[in-house]
C-alpha cells in the first residue's frame, strides 16, 4: 500500500501512516510525504499513490472532502494519538510574546498571553521556527526539548491530541460494507 499524507519528516502525519500501515499492510508499504493535501489528493487520482490519511482537524480537510467528492472516498476511519505536545520557548526568553502554531492546535491551551500568534504549516516547522529564532515559543513536539537541552525551556506540556483520521481511496466502500451506514 503507498500512502500519501502530509509532510514533513517528523511530522504527526508522518507517525500515524506509519501506525496505519503497521496495522493494515503487513506486507509493508510506503509512505509519501507530500507539503500540501491538494498534492497529496492529486497524486491519489492520478493513481500514483493508494490512499491517502488525513487529520480531520486539519484546516483543509473539510475543503478537501468537497473538492474531490464523487471522485475520491472515504474509506476507513480511526482514531489515533499525536506525539506529545507542548508548548516551548527559547531558554533565553524569559517572556515570549511571539508564538508559531499549526492551526489546529490554536485552541489547546491559552494563547491570550502572546501578543502574536504566527500560522506554520506543521509542528515541525514550529519547532524549527522556534530554533531558528522567527519566534519566541511554539507548539510543537515536546520531544523537541531533550533534542535540544538547553535552547529551549517548557511552558506547558500539553500531551498527546486524539484525533479522527480518514483515509482516501479512488473507490467507494460498497454499500454492503459494515462501515457504511
Amino acid at each position: 500500500m503507498r500512502i500519501a499524507t502530509l509532510g514533513p519528516a517528523g511530522s504527526n502525519h508522518e507517525l500515524v501512516a506509519g501506525r496505519y500501515l503497521q496495522a493494515n499492510a503487513p506486507g509493508g508499504g510506503e509512505i509519501r510525504l507530500l507539503p500540501t493535501f491538494e498534492e497529496a489528493f492529486a497524486a491519489l487520482l492520478a493513481g500514483d499513490v493508494d490512499r491517502v490519511l488525513q487529520c480531520t482537524a486539519h484546516p483543509t480537510h473539510g475543503e478537501c472532502v468537497g473538492r474531490y467528492m464523487h471522485r475520491l472516498f472515504p474509506v476507513d476511519a480511526f482514531i489515533a494519538g499525536s506525539k506529545p505536545l507542548a508548548v516551548l520557548a527559547r531558554a533565553e526568553v524569559p517572556h515570549p510574546r511571539t508564538l508559531g502554531l499549526q492551526p489546529a492546535t490554536r485552541h489547546y491551551t491559552d494563547l491570550s498571553g502572546y501578543d502574536e500568534l504566527i500560522e506554520q504549516p506543521s509542528i515541525v516547522t514550529v519547532a524549527e521556527g522556534l530554533l531558528a529564532g522567527q519566534f519566541e515559543a511554539g507548539i510543537c513536539a515536546l520531544e523537541v526539548l531533550d533534542a535540544h537541552p538547553g535552547r529551549l525551556r517548557l511552558v506547558e506540556d500539553l500531551g498527546p491530541a486524539l484525533d479522527v483520521w480518514a483515509v482516501f481511496g479512488p473507490t467507494p466502500l460498497p454499500a454492503t460494507d459494515p462501515r457504511v451506514y
